[in-house]
């Protein structure tokens, strides 16, 4: 399902042009028209631009902002685990190790 853009128009886009070493370097529209040969300025009621946010898009910036928010590093299962690494109680089990590698490779392929 794409997301639809309203009120976009191509020709407001940024105009290509070179740089001083020869290449590309994005100029705005507003850059590349003199003041003699732009249109004249309508009202600024129609001049201003609308974005419109589908469904999608709103949920997708709302998680987003919560990973965003959310810690990197769970610390209370790393001082957990830390503190038994250090006491000598801490033991793998090598069957869960076992499946998660097998979980992992046949997710490759």
């Amino acid at each position: 399902m794409p997301n639809r853009i309203s009120g976009y128009n191509a020709t407001d886009a940024i105009a290509p042009s070179k740089g001083p070493s020869g290449g590309p370097q994005a100029v705005e529209k507003a850059q590349v028209e003199s003041p003699a040969t732009a249109a004249p300025a309508a009202p600024a009621a129609s001049t201003a631009d609308t974005v419109t946010f589908t469904g999608p898009a709103l949920a997708l910036q709302k998680l987003s902002d919560a990973v965003a928010k959310s810690p990197v590093v769970n610390t209370q299962k790393v001082a957990s685990v830390k503190q038994s690494i250090q006491n000598g109680t801490y033991q793998v089990d090598a069957g869960s190790v076992a499946h998660k590698i097998l979980q992992f490779e046949s997710g490759l392929k």
